[in-house]
């Protein structure tokens, strides 16, 4: 029997932000049709980390977040580790959607402006070929990471049965609101800001395709009238692993997942 593909490390970011109009949104983005994992699909952004991409100096460009807090809140993990996820996930974001969580100096929030828009963007593209860029840009430019703004609230491994396999941590976060989200062209072909209830909607119209955890987490945020509520209640909550199962119905593939009597 062939051995299930260890699963890689994994962040992905959950951006909000309230409408003027009352309820919350979150952004989709389009993964690339040719991608070998999830195409066409609208996930969140996010995507693999690896154990280099953190520096031994790396705590002290996270804001309100040590090494040790980190791997508390994970479970089970080595601190440095542990961190990892959270930097990860505001990486992914900025090299796939151009949104920045970070603070420049005296705790403002980073702002894209004439002065340096085309400054960032170039770390951007940098970050895209190396992820050691980024913190050539965090130190560039004295910023640092706004990773006391997050709450991890999930946590999903791919199935076995896959080829590619992901052992995913989920944060969520408000959208920085001096910015705006910009698809990279390569990975991510288009974005959208819907309400959890207009992802769903969507999703049974067939305008789009969403994969099980990207579902189910909307359901969580859903549950929440605004992004301060979202990212208090959800930074709160008791975080299972979930670790789908596929079983083939009628020729077609069924995620299971735990609690099911079909899952195995």
């Amino acid at each position: 029997m062939t051995q299930p593909v260890i699963p890689s490390p994994a962040a992905t970011l959950v951006l909000l932000r309230d409408r003027p109009s009352g309820g919350l949104e979150t952004l989709l983005i389009q993964r690339h049709t040719r991608s070998k994992f999830a195409a066409g699909d609208y996930v969140f952004a996010g995507g693999k980390i690896e154990a280099d991409d953190v520096p031994l100096d790396a705590e002290r460009f996270c804001a309100g977040l040590t090494a040790e807090a980190a791997a508390a809140r994970l479970g089970g993990l080595a601190p440095r580790a542990a961190l990892g996820y959270w930097i990860g996930a505001i990486r992914e974001a900025f090299e796939e959607v151009g949104m920045l969580l970070a603070y420049a100096e005296r705790g403002r929030p980073i702002v894209f402006d004439a002065a340096n828009r085309e400054r960032f963007a170039a770390y951007r593209a940098a970050c895209q070929v190396s992820n050691a860029a980024f913190f050539d840009m965090l130190r560039a430019e004295r910023l640092t990471l706004a990773t006391d703004r997050l709450a991890y609230f999930a946590h999903w491994i791919t199935p076995e049965e896959q080829p590619i396999r992901f052992d995913t941590r989920f944060f969520a976060a408000p959208a920085p609101p001096a910015q705006s989200p910009e698809a990279d062209g390569h990975e991510i072909i288009n974005l959208r800001w819907l309400s959890p209830a207009e992802a769903r909607e969507a999703l049974a119209r067939g305008e789009i395709t969403l994969r099980t955890p990207t579902l189910k987490n909307l359901e969580l945020v859903g549950a929440y009238a605004t992004t301060a509520d979202a990212v208090s209640g959800l930074g709160r909550r008791e975080v299972p692993t979930i670790r789908p199962r596929i079983l083939q119905v009628d020729g077609k593939p069924v995620p299971v997942l735990p609690g099911d009597p079909r899952w195995y």
